[in-house]
C-alpha cells in the first residue's frame, strides 16, 4: 500500500508552483525588473511608452530606415585613440514579446524606432548678433560628415529592437546654455569701435619691382614645393584624422586636445584659400557647418586662449580671405557668432576679465565667477584682434567692449608708478580677480546709526534670515560647511533628507564618480544683492600673481602675443586709439633697455636676443637674467620691424633684421639645421666690440674650474699616498712569503722526523719478543688491559681537552703574531687574511676635459651652455620673422634663409602622410619623431613659407594685418 508522507506532497506542491510561475513570466503583461529600472533611470531623454500589439505577439519589427544621404564629399570621420564612453545599445538576439519604452530615431543617435509619431528634441537656445534675428546654431553634437549612423558600423541590429529590456540607456550629450549674466554691462556704458576715417598710416611693404624670369622661376619652384608639403599634410589629416583635432603623423591617428572641434581644420582654412585649393576648402567648410560649439566630450573646460586664437581667428580670417560680405561662405562668420557667444560667457566677472578655462557645462555655470588671481599675460591679452574684427564684420559692440577693458586694465598698469619691475613691461603671471582679500572691508553695519546696530542684532537674536538666503528646503538643515540635509531643526534626523554624493563628485557619463561636485545655486548663502555673502572684497587693479612667477619679465612663452597686439591692434582700428601706439612704444623701450642682448658666437655676427629677467624686490635694481633662446620668442624681429614701419622708427627696423638674423643663426648652427625649442648661451659684455672668445665659453661651461684644480691637487696627494700604501704592502706580501715558506720547511722536517720516529718505533717492535722478560716490560695482554682501562676512565677525552685548551691559548697568544693575520672558514681552515691595498684614487677631469664631455655628450655648438629642451614642434616664430623682413625689406637674403630652413625642417619631420615634430635637433642621425602635428603646422608655419615665395601682393602688409596664429584679417579703409 503506498503511503503518502506530507514531504512528498510539499514537492509536488512546489514543482506545479514553479511550472505556474514559469508560465506566468512568459505570457504576463506585467514589465520586467530591468524595463522598469531603465525606464526609470535614463532621465537624460524624453520617452514614449509603446503599446504592445494586439493579436501579433510575434511580430515582426519595422526595419530601420536607410542612411541618410550626404552632399559632402569628405570622408567619414576616424575614431581617435583615446577611450571614449561608448554607451550605444547591445544587440543580443532575443524575440521581443514585450516592447517597453523606446526611443525614437531622433532621441537616439544611430538608433532604430518603431513607426510612430516623431517628436524632435528641444532646440539649442538661440543666439543673437548685431541685436538682430534669433540665430540657431547648426551642427550635431559628433560632427560626423557622412552617413550619421556610426553606432552600427558592421550593420543594423537584428531588429532595430535589440536587447530591449537589458540594453544600458544612452545619455543625451550635455549642452552649454547661456547662463545668467552677474555682472552685464548697460548699453550706455559700453567702450564703442572707434569711428571714423582711419589716420594715414606708413606704408609698411616695400616696393617690388619686376623681377626677372629667373627669379621668377625659382621662386615659383620653391612656391610649388611648398605647397607640395602642404597637401601631404593635409591629405594626411583627411585620411586619418579628419574632423578631429589633431592629426598622429606617424601611427596615422587621430588625438582631440581643443575640445574636438577639428582644430586643424579651422585652423587651416585661410591657408587652403590663399594657396589656391578651392576644392579642399569647400570640403572644409562643408565640415566646419556640423561643428556644435555647445557641447564636447572631450574637455569640461574651454581653453579661452587657444580657442579664440584658433578656431574664433580662423573661422572669422577665413571669411574674409574668402570675400567677406561679397563672398559665399557666410557659414563661417555664423559659425564665429556662435562660438563668440559661447565665449562672451568668460568675461561676466565683477572687472570684466576674462576666466581662461572655462567651465561650459551648465551645472558649473550658475554662480558667479571671478578671473584667475594666476593668470598668463599671453592668455589674458591676446583676445582683442579676434574680438574686435568680429565687431566690425557685425556691428556688435559688446564684443568690442569685452576686449577693451582688458586693454584697459594693461594700460592702467603699465602707467601706474612702480607697477611693474621693468617699466612698459608685465610680470609672466598676474591676478587678474580685481580682488584684494587683504584689505578689510568696512561693512555697512559698521557706518550705521546705533539704532540700526541694536535692530540688527535683535534680527539675529530672533534668528531672522536676511533676504536672499535660499536653502534647498525649509524642512531640512545642513550641517556648516557641508550640503548635505540630515536633520530636524530640532536635531532629529530626518529619514528622506537628501543624500548627496559624498567626497564632493558627480555622476560622470557613464555613471561612475568624479572628483568634483558643480555648485549647487539652491544651497550658497546669498546676500541682500543676489551675491555670496563672501563675495565683496576691495577692488583692484592688475597685480603680479603666482607663485615664484611674479618676478619674471621676458618676451617668451605665456607673455609673448600680448606685446605682439598692441601695434597690429593699432592697425585693425585704422590709427583711432592711438593708446595701442603708447603702450607698444612703452614695451619696446622695456624690451631695449633692459633684456635684449647679443651673444658671443664664433665668427662675431651681429645678432641680438632677448633675455628673461628676474626681480626679487619689485624693482629693477636687482636684475638676474636667464640668457635664454626660445623659439617662441623669435617672434620678436617680426613685431620690432612691423612696429618700426607703422611709427616711423628706423631703429626698430633694424633691431628688428638682428632678432630675425639671431633665429636663422640658432637654425644654422644646429646639426639638423632646425632650431631647438630652449637653449641658453653666453652674453657678450659689451654689444657694440664683441669678439668670440673660446677661453671664456669654456669657463661659461664649467663655472667650477677653480674646484677642479683644487681635486686635481688633491688626487695627486691622495695618489703619493696611495703609493706609499702599495709599497708597504709589498713589503709585507714578502715578508708573509718568506715567513710562509720557512712554515713550510719546518712543517716539512716536523713530517720528515715525525716519519723516522715511528720507522724506528715500528722497527724496534718488531725485534721485540712476544712476552715480557725479567727486566719488567708488560707484555701484549697487560698492555691491551691498561689501555682499556684507560678508554674507561675517560683519559683520552681528558687528553683531548687538554690539547683544545693549547690550540685556543695558541690562538689568543698576542705574542704569537697570528692572530689578526688569519682567519677560520666555515670548515675549520684556517687561512692567511690578505693584505688591504687601497683603491688607486680616481682621476678627476680636468677643466678642458670636463668641458669637452659636455660639448660632446650635449652637442653644444660653440656659444651654447645649454640646451634644456631639444625638441621642434613644427613652430613658426623664426620664419614668421624672416618672412616680415623680407615684405619690410624686399631683400632676396631672406628668401633664400627662409629656403634653407624649409629644407631642413622638412628633410627632418616628412613622414608618409604629414610631419611630425622631432626630439632632438642635435641629432642628425636619429633625431627621433614625437608623433605630433600640431595645427599651427598648417596654419602658421606652411602658410609663412608660402608667402615667403608668393606674389608679394598676396596678403599685402598694407591690406592685412594677421593675428598670434597667422590668420589675416583685413585692415580698414
Amino acid at each position: 500500500m503506498l503511503r503518502l508522507r506530507r514531504y512528498r506532497l510539499f514537492l509536488i506542491c512546489a514543482f506545479v508552483g514553479i511550472v505556474l510561475l514559469y508560465h506566468v513570466s512568459k505570457t504576463s503583461k506585467w514589465d520586467r525588473p530591468t524595463d522598469i529600472w531603465h525606464s526609470k533611470t535614463n532621465a537624460h531623454t524624453e520617452s514614449k511608452q509603446v503599446q504592445k500589439p494586439v493579436g501579433e505577439p510575434q511580430q515582426k519589427p519595422p526595419q530601420p530606415p536607410p542612411p541618410p544621404t550626404t552632399t559632402s564629399a569628405a570622408p567619414t570621420r576616424p575614431a581617435a585613440n583615446h577611450d571614449t564612453d561608448d554607451d550605444r545599445p547591445i544587440a543580443v538576439e532575443k524575440p521581443p514579446v514585450k516592447i517597453p519604452e523606446l526611443k525614437t530615431e531622433t532621441e537616439v543617435k544611430g538608433g532604430y524606432a518603431l513607426p510612430t509619431k516623431v517628436i524632435p528634441p528641444p532646440s539649442p537656445p538661440p543666439l543673437k548678433q548685431n541685436g538682430g534675428a534669433a540665430k540657431t546654431p547648426g551642427g550635431v553634437p559628433d560632427r560626423v560628415v557622412g552617413t550619421g549612423n556610426e553606432a552600427h558600423k558592421g550593420g543594423a541590429p537584428n531588429n532595430g529592437l535589440a536587447n530591449q529590456g537589458t540594453s544600458r540607456p544612452t545619455p543625451s550629450p550635455i549642452h552649454w546654455k547661456k547662463p545668467k549674466e552677474w555682472f552685464p554691462v548697460p548699453e550706455e556704458s559700453l567702450i564703442l569701435l572707434p569711428t571714423g576715417k582711419p589716420k594715414p598710416i606708413p606704408t609698411i611693404q616695400f616696393a617690388f619691382g619686376q623681377e626677372s624670369p629667373a627669379a621668377k622661376e625659382k621662386r615659383e619652384l620653391r612656391l610649388a614645393k611648398v605647397k607640395a608639403e602642404t597637401l601631404r599634410a593635409w591629405k594626411g589629416y583627411k585620411t586619418y584624422a579628419w574632423t578631429h583635432d589633431e592629426l598622429r603623423p606617424v601611427s596615422k591617428l587621430a588625438k582631440d586636445p581643443f575640445c574636438g572641434w577639428a582644430a586643424t581644420l579651422v585652423d587651416s582654412l585661410d591657408t587652403l584659400w590663399i594657396m589656391g585649393l578651392k576644392d579642399e576648402f569647400d570640403d572644409a567648410v562643408k565640415a566646419v557647418k556640423e561643428i556644435d560649439f555647445t557641447t564636447t566630450p572631450h574637455r569640461s573646460d574651454i581653453p579661452v586662449f587657444e580657442t579664440i586664437i584658433r578656431y574664433l581667428g580662423g573661422l572669422v580670417a577665413a571669411y574674409d580671405v574668402s570675400g567677406g560680405h561679397d563672398g559665399k561662405y557666410k557659414v563661417l562668420l555664423d559659425k564665429a557668432v556662435e562660438l563668440a557667444e559661447i565665449l562672451m560667457s568668460v568675461f561676466d566677472t565683477p572687472n570684466r576679465l576674462p576666466i581662461l578655462y572655462y567651465q561650459w557645462k551648465p551645472e558649473y555655470n550658475v554662480n558667479p565667477k571671478r578671473a584667475s588671481t594666476s593668470s598668463g599675460v599671453a592668455e589674458l591679452g591676446s583676445m582683442s584682434m579676434e574680438f574686435t574684427r568680429l565687431a566690425q564684420l557685425t556691428g556688435n559692440q559688446r564684443y568690442y567692449d569685452a576686449v577693451a577693458r582688458i586693454t584697459n586694465a594693461f594700460e592702467e598698469l603699465q602707467n601706474r608708478p612702480n607697477g611693474t619691475a621693468i617699466p612698459g613691461i608685465f610680470p609672466e603671471l598676474l591676478d587678474a580677480s580685481g580682488c584684494n582679500r587683504s584689505v578689510p572691508i568696512t561693512s555697512t553695519l559698521d557706518n550705521s546709526s546705533d539704532d540700526a546696530k541694536k535692530q540688527a542684532a535683535d534680527d539675529v537674536n530672533r534668528g531672522y534670515s536676511p533676504k536672499g538666503y535660499e536653502s534647498r528646503s525649509n524642512k531640512y538643515t545642513t550641517i556648516e560647511n557641508s550640503d548635505r540635509y540630515v536633520q530636524h531643526e530640532d536635531g532629529t534626523p530626518y529619514e528622506d533628507a537628501p543624500k548627496p554624493i559624498s567626497g564632493n563628485a558627480t555622476l560622470t557619463r557613464r555613471g561612475a564618480l568624479n572628483k568634483r561636485t558643480p555648485p549647487n545655486p539652491l544651497t550658497v548663502p546669498l546676500s541682500a544683492s543676489g551675491l555670496p555673502a563672501n563675495w565683496e572684497c576691495t577692488p583692484q587693479g592688475l597685480t603680479g600673481g603666482g607663485w615664484g612667477s611674479s618676478g619674471s619679465y621676458s618676451m617668451g612663452g605665456s607673455q609673448d602675443s600680448t606685446y605682439e597686439y598692441f601695434p597690429k591692434q593699432y592697425l585693425l582700428l585704422g590709427g583711432l586709439e592711438p593708446k595701442y601706439r603708447t603702450m607698444h612704444e612703452k614695451t619696446v623701450a622695456g624690451v631695449k633697455q633692459y633684456l635684449l642682448y647679443r651673444p658671443m658666437a664664433e665668427g662675431d655676427p651681429d645678432i641680438l636676443f632677448s633675455a628673461k629677467a628676474h626681480s626679487s624686490d619689485g624693482t629693477a635694481d636687482k636684475l638676474t637674467y636667464e640668457w635664454e633662446i626660445t623659439h617662441l620668442t623669435c617672434f620678436l624681429g617680426g613685431m620690432f620691424g612691423l612696429g618700426g614701419k607703422i611709427f616711423n622708427s628706423v631703429e626698430d627696423v633694424e633691431i628688428g633684421k638682428r632678432l630675425a638674423e639671431g633665429c636663422f643663426w640658432a637654425y644654422d648652427v644646429m646639426p639638423t639645421g632646425i632650431m631647438p625649442e630652449g637653449s641658453n648661451v653666453m652674453p657678450c659684455k659689451d654689444a657694440k666690440n664683441c669678439h668670440f672668445n673660446l677661453t671664456a665659453w669654456y669657463e661659461a661651461l664649467d663655472p667650477n674650474a677653480d674646484y677642479r684644480v683644487t681635486e686635481m691637487a688633491k688626487y695627486y696627494e691622495d695618489k703619493a699616498e696611495w703609493k706609499k700604501a702599495v709599497e708597504e704592502a709589498k713589503k709585507e706580501e714578502a715578508s708573509r712569503k718568506k715567513h710562509s715558506e720557512e712554515e713550510e720547511l719546518a712543517e716539512a722536517k716536523r713530517k720528515h722526523d715525525e716519519a723516522e720516529r715511528k720507522a724506528a718505533e715500528a722497527s724496534a717492535r718488531s725485534r721485540r719478543p712476544a712476552n715480557t722478560t725479567a727486566e719488567g716490560v708488560t707484555d701484549l695482554k697487560q698492555k691491551d688491559t691498561v689501555t682499556g682501562l684507560n678508554k674507561r676512565d675517560g683519559f683520552d677525552e681528558i687528553n683531548v681537552a687538554r690539547n683544545d685548551n693549547s690550540d685556543l691559548q695558541t690562538s689568543l697568544d698576542i705574542n704569537s703574531g697570528t692572530s689578526s693575520d688569519t682567519y677560520m672558514d666555515s670548515a675549520g681552515v684556517t687561512h692567511q687574511k690578505p693584505i688591504y691595498v687601497p683603491p688607486e684614487p680616481i682621476k678627476p677631469l680636468t677643466h678642458q676635459e670636463y668641458v669637452a664631455n659636455r660639448i660632446k655628450k650635449e652637442g653644444l655648438p660653440k656659444g651654447f651652455i645649454g640646451l634644456h629642451d631639444k625638441r621642434y614642434i613644427l613652430r613658426p616664430e623664426a620664419i614668421e620673422s624672416v618672412w616680415y623682413m623680407y615684405r619690410i625689406t624686399g631683400d632676396p637674403k631672406w628668401q633664400e634663409k627662409g629656403w634653407k630652413m624649409f629644407e631642413s625642417v622638412i628633410k627632418y619631420t616628412q613622414t608618409e602622410v604629414g610631419h611630425t615634430a622631432v626630439r632632438d635637433v642635435t641629432n642628425a642621425e636619429i633625431p627621433g619623431q614625437e608623433d605630433s602635428m600640431e595645427s599651427f603646422w598648417l596654419a602658421e608655419t606652411l602658410k609663412y613659407f608660402y608667402l615667403l615665395f608668393a606674389d608679394p601682393e598676396v596678403i599685402s602688409l598694407d591690406d592685412w594685418v594677421l593675428n598670434t596664429e597667422a590668420h589675416p584679417f583685413r585692415r580698414m579703409k
